[in-house]
């Protein structure tokens, strides 16, 4: 059974900094492409960041030049590092992986930008 388990969230004031992390049970993790996306309360859940099998990087608008996403193929991880919060980033993220149709999400973590 595919998992896929979110870590990293938590409290952290404006300005701050966060790594989050998403290791996946998937024994071809390398041919999937990799994503986070975040959910805040009353909003529908919208795309951060997205990794593809080879490296290639996409981002929102809204969190270009703050966030980056990358993998470790060794660990089956992906990583959202965030730097440059702000309140609006308040939300719970989620980690998905996709491939050819298939997809897996995380549980989610919360992060909460708040001084």
């Amino acid at each position: 059974q595919v998992q896929v388990v979110e870590s990293g969230g938590g409290l952290v004031q404006p300005g701050g900094s966060l790594r989050l992390s998403c290791a996946a049970s998937l024994s071809i993790f390398r041919f999937y492409g990799m994503a986070w996306y975040r959910q805040a309360p009353g909003k529908q859940r919208e795309l951060v960041a997205h990794i593809t099998s080879g490296g290639s990087t996409n981002y929102a608008a809204s969190v270009k030049g703050r966030f980056t996403i990358s993998r470790d193929g060794a660990k089956n991880t992906v990583y959202l590092q965030m730097n440059s919060l702000k309140p609006e980033d308040t939300a719970v993220y989620y980690c998905n992986a996709n491939r050819s149709g298939n997809t897996y999400w995380g549980q989610g973590t919360q992060v909460t930008v708040s001084s």
